[in-house]
């Protein structure tokens, strides 16, 4: 949900014009906008559901709602055709980094709900600091693939194609028992 397989194909068209070195810039302040969005959002989230009582199942059986809807849209969108997208002309403004390259593409709404949930989740301070940890190192993943997009992209275009189609599978079912193990809580109430 914020991994760089989502991100490499948009970045590669976002930086088509670019040279190395505006791409790298455009990279790095997508980043940084990626991570200050969701450390806010993990924190204020998590705070929001505290002043409105919002038990931790029905977060689960909310958030598990909404990414097994993303998971089955992006299964159902691979057998769609895809219409020709407009060829990028000049060079990239770099406030493409915050859209469309931060925002929808690295911090997607259900990204940013997958944080919150896992930060409510999270028992106490040391368990929500190693939650922004693993996000800061997803982050920073993330742009060490940016930094060779083109190299990455233009050699295993097709394998990444390939293990989307897989792993999309796999999440509509982890989405469903996240469902499940939340109904299941809430029956328990």
């Amino acid at each position: 949900m914020l991994g760089p397989f989502k991100i490499l194909a948009p970045f590669v068209k976002i930086t088509k014009n670019a040279d190395p070195a505006l791409a790298r810039k455009i990279a790095v302040r997508a980043i940084l906008f990626s991570i200050g969005a969701l450390v806010l959002a993990a924190f204020l989230g998590e705070n929001i559901l505290n002043k409105y009582d919002i038990p931790i199942p029905i977060l689960s059986l909310s958030g598990g709602i909404i990414l097994f809807l993303v998971a089955l849209l992006n299964i159902i969108h691979q057998f769609q055709p895809t219409e020709a997208d407009e060829e990028p002309v000049g060079l990239p403004p770099l406030s493409l980094a915050i859209n469309p390259l931060a925002f929808p593409t690295i911090v997607t709404p259900y990204g940013i709900a997958a944080v919150i949930v896992f930060t409510s989740l999270s028992p106490d301070l040391n368990s929500k600091l190693i939650v922004v940890a693993i996000v800061v190192g997803i982050m920073l993943l993330n742009l060490l693939v940016m930094f060779f997009a083109r190299h990455i992209f233009n050699t295993l275009s097709l394998i990444l194609v390939l293990l989307g189609s897989v792993l999309g599978g796999r999440r509509v079912v982890l989405e469903a028992k996240i469902i499940y193990n939340a109904l299941k809580a809430l029956l328990a109430l």
